[in-house]
């Protein structure tokens, strides 16, 4: 078996897969739809990939691609993310001019970048980024990665902690491909539906998932296939299992005539 996800060696998506399943093979792919094909494919038997983070909110192109690519979320993970700020053995604060990392990160720390004056400079994946300034070896580049990528890249860290929040946490998904199943401690359910397209249909049906006792604790809305119609992803909470889920999902949402279930897994706290 072998884990796919999005990045290269020293990656937080790598550090990710790492944890959630130590000693399996990984297997890291430059793109997200790269990672979806090779799951789809069965090049991989899941993947691990960031869906959200505190500080930026969710990773689109893993949240638009959770509908119609026949793939599941089966666990999340929490990873707190503390950039550093890496440079060639040389190099120092007032030297660097750019600063290159996923965009993701770099939005994460945009304050720290502006107050020092660096420019960003977006790149694949953090640790790509690393490798890339590596490569150069020009003193006037640094990259944001975490601290663990320097030694690897022969990098030193000129500063720790770049972040513009100290609780800064990203939330990984586990997706593996079919139809979704439910285990027996699986407390959480991720769904995406459209509504009618008429006043109040939206919070008529929220007031359907809250009189069932749903828990929301997730709500955003996507663009669709359909030009300015649009799809509500919905994270919730609810008794765990099968009848948990039943009760929330069973009989079907009368006013969600195009419903989309995404998985249901156990939650992580504070999640």
């Amino acid at each position: 078996m072998s884990i796919g996800y999005q990045g290269e060696p020293h990656s937080y998506s790598h550090r990710a897969a790492g944890e959630l399943f130590p000693g399996v093979e990984r297997v890291g792919y430059e793109s997200f739809p790269a990672a979806f094909d090779a799951l789809t494919d069965g090049a991989v038997a899941r993947l691990v990939l960031p869906i959200e983070n505190s500080t930026t909110g969710s990773i689109l192109p893993v949240l638009d691609r959770l509908v119609g690519n026949s793939v599941h979320i089966t666990g999340e993970h929490h990873v707190a993310v503390r950039h550093a700020l890496l440079a060639h053995p040389g190099a120092t604060l007032a030297s660097i001019r750019t600063v290159h990392s996923h965009p993701e990160a770099l939005a994460q720390a945009q304050s720290v970048l502006a107050r020092h004056g660096w420019t960003a400079q977006p790149e694949h994946d953090t640790a790509g980024a690393v490798r890339l300034v590596a490569e150069r070896g020009d003193p006037a580049e640094a990259c944001l990665a975490h601290a663990s990528a320097a030694d690897a890249h022969g990098l030193t860290v000129l500063l720790d902690d770049v972040v513009d929040r100290s609780d800064n946490t990203t939330r990984f998904v586990v997706l593996e491909p079919g139809p979704a199943t439910i285990a027996a401690d699986a407390d959480k359910t991720s769904i995406a539906f459209e509504t009618h397209h008429q006043p109040g249909a939206l919070a008529l049906a929220l007031t359907e998932l809250g009189l069932r006792s749903a828990n929301l604790t997730r709500i955003e809305s996507r663009p669709s296939e359909v030009a300015w119609s649009y799809r509500f992803f919905i994270d919730l909470l609810h008794p765990a299992g099968a009848e948990g889920f039943r009760s929330v999902f069973e009989p079907a949402l009368v006013n969600v005539p195009r419903f989309h279930h995404l998985g249901t897994y156990r939650s992580v706290a504070g999640a």
